[in-house]
C-alpha cells in the first residue's frame, strides 16, 4: 500500500503526464519527462523512485488515471441531488459523466485509446473498459451475482468503449452543446440495450438462447444504422 506522500507523487506524476502525453504519446521518454516536471530528478529516478511509484511503467499510470477517473465519476454522482428517475437515464448520465471528464485532456485521452489498443496494452485496455462499467453498475446499487452480473458489465463496456470512440472522432467542441453527435450516439446505444433486456426477459420465459447475444454486441458496438 502506497503512503500518503507517494499517492501525492502519483497524482503530480499523472498530471504532468497528462501535458506530455497530449503532444508525446503514451511512452517512456514522456513519464521521464513527466517525472522531471514532478520534481524527480535523474538521481531519484535512477534509484528506482518511478518504478516504486509506478511499478509497470505506462500501464500503471493508465491504469491509475482509468481509477482516478472512474472513482471521479462515482463521486459526482453521488454528490447529485435529483438524480435521474429512470435506469436507462442513470446509466446515460454516468457513461457521459465519465467521458465528459475527459475533455481537458482530451488529446491525452486519444492518445490513451490509441496505445490501448496495441497487443502488448489491449489486455489492460478491456479490463479499464470493463472496471468502468462495474463502477457505473455498482454507483446505481447494482447486487446481481448470477449471469446478469457479467451480461451487464460485458454490455455496458461495449456501450461506453463505443461511445468514447465516437467522442474521440467529434469535433463538434464549440456551440450550445458540445460533442452532441456523440451523446445521440450514446442514446442510441443505450436504446439497444433497452431493447437487448426485454429480449432477455421474453427469451428468459422461453428458453435462454445465449446465441443471440453475439448480434446484440454487435448492434451495440458499430450501430444500427449509424
Amino acid at each position: 500500500m502506497m503512503s500518503d506522500a507517494a499517492e501525492r507523487q502519483r497524482h503530480t506524476i499523472l498530471e504532468a503526464m497528462l501535458e506530455e502525453a497530449a503532444f508525446e504519446g503514451w511512452n517512456e521518454t514522456a513519464l521521464e519527462n513527466a517525472c522531471e516536471a514532478a520534481g524527480i530528478d535523474a538521481a531519484a529516478r535512477a534509484d528506482g523512485a518511478l518504478k516504486r511509484l509506478f511499478p509497470k511503467g505506462i500501464a500503471d499510470v493508465l491504469d491509475f488515471w482509468a481509477e482516478r477517473e472512474d472513482l471521479a465519476m462515482m463521486a459526482a454522482y453521488e454528490a447529485l441531488q435529483e438524480p435521474p428517475a429512470r435506469i436507462r437515464d442513470k446509466v446515460t448520465w454516468l457513461v457521459r459523466r465519465r467521458i465528459e471528464q475527459l475533455t481537458p485532456h482530451r488529446e491525452a485521452a486519444r492518445r490513451a485509446g490509441a496505445v490501448l489498443t496495441l497487443p502488448h496494452l489491449a489486455g489492460l485496455g478491456a479490463r479499464l473498459a470493463w472496471r468502468t462499467a462495474g463502477a457505473i453498475w455498482r454507483a446505481l446499487g447494482d447486487s446481481s451475482t448470477d449471469g446478469n452480473w457479467y451480461t451487464k458489465r460485458a454490455t455496458l463496456s461495449a456501450v461506453y468503449l463505443s461511445t468514447l470512440t465516437r467522442w474521440f472522432a467529434d469535433d463538434e467542441e464549440d456551440g450550445e452543446t458540445p460533442y452532441s453527435a456523440s451523446w445521440a450516439f450514446l442514446d442510441d446505444r443505450i436504446c439497444n440495450v433497452m431493447s437487448f433486456e426485454k429480449w432477455k426477459a421474453k427469451a428468459a420465459k422461453k428458453g435462454f438462447d445465449p446465441a443471440g447475444i453475439a448480434n446484440m454486441f454487435g448492434r451495440i458496438r458499430y450501430g444500427a444504422g449509424n
